[in-house]
């Protein structure tokens, strides 16, 4: 598919902030299955942005500003995309899969959380993938989407005990069971094209990928009960959110902070509802 993605985030600064440095992880890259033919990325202020990788090997942006009232950063391009059934490949892999074992302050599994995973692991016996599969479906199951009770800083024990989340606190909470149950895995930051029609949207898109022997990663889409597909685009990765969030940084001075965002996914050709 040819999917087309425009994202603009606005910063309002009341009274006016006296500095502002941000990272920006808006940027995908292009393995097998996912082409970026064209991205672009506008700042409504003057300023230079230097490109990088981070250690993960994510493209980020940093943007440093003096004085601003008004923040406004505007990406765009298309990508083109193709189904592998899930499987990641051709991605810049610069640490083994054991690293993503490692726990967050996001990511703490409690002892409900552990008990739900380790059925699971036993009912599916020694099959890795058979485990993720039955996770992505009783996690999807288990949670219902609603923006309202969490946060970016709510942890995956909180979001499991209140039985409701958005597709960040779906990723956390996979990743954590899958950490929980001695496999790697990892959080995903990036855009979906909802099979409805529907291209606006007021938030990205995450998920995660697990390691998984003999086929390497796998994306599993938590919120949406499903392995990763052409519909979806996939900017960067981290152990958690805070890792591939897709603006985060610091302000000095200035009052109140008014953050908003909005987003379009549509597939070049596809006729849409707003």
């Amino acid at each position: 598919m040819r999917l087309r993605i425009a994202h603009s985030t606005m910063y309002l600064y009341e009274p006016a902030a006296s500095g502002v440095i941000q990272i920006l992880r808006m940027t995908p890259g292009s393995h097998d299955g996912q082409y970026v033919a064209n991205w672009q990325i506008d700042v409504s202020s003057d300023t230079r942005l230097d490109m990088q990788l981070d250690a993960f090997g994510n493209i980020t942006h940093v943007l440093t500003l003096g004085a601003v009232e008004e923040l406004i950063i505007r990406v765009e391009g298309m990508i083109e995309t193709h189904n592998t059934g899930g499987v990641l490949k051709g991605t810049d892999e610069r640490f083994p899969p054991s690293l993503f074992l490692r726990t967050t302050d996001l990511t703490l599994v409690n002892p409900e959380m552990s008990a739900f995973a380790q059925t699971l692991r036993d009912e599916a016996e020694n099959d890795t993938l058979g485990f993720l599969h039955g996770l992505l479906v009783q996690l999807n199951e288990h949670m219902t989407f609603d923006p309202k009770p969490t946060s970016s800083t709510t942890a995956a024990s909180e979001a499991f005990a209140l039985r409701r989340g958005v597709c960040q606190d779906y990723a956390h909470i996979f990743i954590a069971c899958a950490r929980s149950a001695g496999i790697p895995a990892r959080f995903v930051s990036g855009h979906f094209l909802r099979a409805d029609g529907k291209v606006d949207q007021d938030a990205g898109h995450a998920w995660a990928e697990a390691f998984v022997p003999k086929l390497g990663w796998v994306g599993f889409d938590a919120t949406n009960g499903i392995c990763t597909t052409d519909a979806h685009v996939r900017v960067a990765i981290g152990l958690d959110y805070l890792g591939a969030a897709p603006v985060r940084g610091t302000r000095y001075g200035g009052g109140r902070e008014t953050l908003e965002v909005a987003i379009k996914v549509d597939q070049a050709g596809r006729q849409t509802q707003s």
